[in-house]
């Protein structure tokens, strides 16, 4: 029986850490992004709702595949089971750091 994969990635968009899990990670066809496929959402009873997951549920809601900047991950993790995705608010700074070219090309002379 094949293991399934799940990768956990952590990752910064708008001042926001968000938390998410998909079956698929890799480095895409689009130099300098990361892409992710197949996000999982855990299957929870209708009774209980977990308010953090369930923003992440709403803005991922049919998303088949999404590109993330290299630059805003901040790391990437497979994991054996499948955690609770979450947002929230970067700590320590109110400063964003701004974004550094990945290539820079050298001299033309």
């Amino acid at each position: 029986m094949a293991a399934s994969h799940i990768f956990k990635v952590v990752f910064v968009n708008q001042g926001k850490v968000y938390e998410i899990y998909a079956r698929k990670v890799s480095h895409g066809a689009l130099f300098g992004f990361i892409e992710v496929e197949d996000i999982v959402f855990g299957e929870r009873s209708a009774v209980v709702v977990d308010p953090s997951e369930e923003k992440v549920k709403a803005e991922f809601e049919g998303v088949k595949r999404t590109y993330l900047p290299l630059h805003s991950v901040l790391r990437v993790d497979e994991v054996r089971q499948q955690g609770i995705s979450k947002v929230s608010t970067m700590e320590g700074s109110n400063v964003t750091p701004f974004p550094m070219p990945m290539y820079t090309p050298g001299d033309k002379k």
